[in-house]
């Protein structure tokens, strides 16, 4: 089996960020930052640690600010030389020419849409999705990307969750191991009701797909809460293609939800030897 090397990767940023309103009225949710980095850089870096070459990001209308923050900042880069300020902490957010890509999803369809509306520049190649609402330490796709070189096929993250929040979650049918963190997909469910899901391992925002779910998505019909579901058209590759999902080791932060988000910034706050002495002393004095 001739395994393609895993170029590419899919960012679906078109949502709106209803959950975070006002902060999200003219800033895109993606640009939320957790201490002093973005939700998307933290996604991005993800993926460059694990030799993703090309970054696609499926916008909407409003994400300027995102473009922008992965575009040369001119003026601030000319203010802080002149000053001589170091840029190390903005060196690295600059991408290198034709990266990233950017495509329009002009309706909030779900995010097997938003995935199909990167069809032209994935091509025949397979894929990463990341979800950067989804917040990561410890290098998944990294550890996904080298599961996907044994496997081949298609590989989805995979973390456990309490029986009673399976409904909230695209969840995995195990079969058979690969190995210690890999086993087989026989089937996957989008959001079960309770007391009905057939584990309790859930899909935690990353994806390594192959291209022909691109042409299951160019005629997927609309599915659980009226979206084009990329969980759908995903298991209709199960059985006609290698279908493994990967368990993670490191944390996982659900920023699209207000506590997750706060508990982030605390952790990654906490972990930092610059402010992290600070914030547990603070911390500690709040909750006496």
């Amino acid at each position: 089996m001739t395994i393609k090397p895993l170029r590419k990767a899919v960012f679906p940023v078109a949502g709106l960020g209803t959950r975070f309103l006002p902060a999200t009225k003219a800033m895109p949710k993606e640009m939320l930052t957790v201490v002093d980095k973005p939700l998307i850089q933290y996604a991005v870096e993800e993926a460059l640690e694990a030799g993703i070459e090309q970054i696609i990001f499926v916008t909407g209308r409003g994400k300027g600010a995102l473009e922008d923050h992965f575009d040369i900042s001119y003026e601030l880069e000319d203010t802080m030389r002149a000053r001589g300020k170091s840029l190390k902490s903005i060196e690295t957010i600059r991408m290198k020419p034709g990266s990233p890509v950017y495509v329009r999803q002009q309706e909030p369809l779900g995010l097997g849409h938003a995935v199909w509306c990167a069809r032209e520049i994935v091509g025949d190649e397979p894929f990463a999705v990341l979800l950067p609402d989804e917040l990561m330490v410890g290098g998944f796709m990294k550890q996904m990307a080298e599961a996907y070189a044994r496997t081949g096929g298609n590989v989805i993250g995979a973390l456990e969750v309490p029986d009673s929040e399976t409904d909230k979650y695209g969840i995995i049918s195990p079969g058979d191991r690969f190995d210690d963190r890999t086993l087989e997909v026989t089937a996957l469910v989008e959001k079960p009701k309770l007391g009905t899901a057939p584990s309790n391992l859930m899909i935690p925002g990353r994806y390594i797909l192959q291209p022909e779910v691109m042409r299951i998505l160019e005629g997927q019909e609309k599915g659980a809460g009226g979206e084009i579901q990329l969980t759908d058209a995903m298991a209709q590759l199960i059985g006609r293609q290698p279908f493994h999902a990967f368990t993670f080791d490191g944390d996982r932060y659900d920023c699209g939800d207000k506590a997750g988000y706060i508990q982030a910034n605390l952790a990654l706050a906490l972990a930092r030897e610059d402010i992290g002495p600070a914030v547990r002393s603070f911390a500690e004095e709040l909750l006496r």
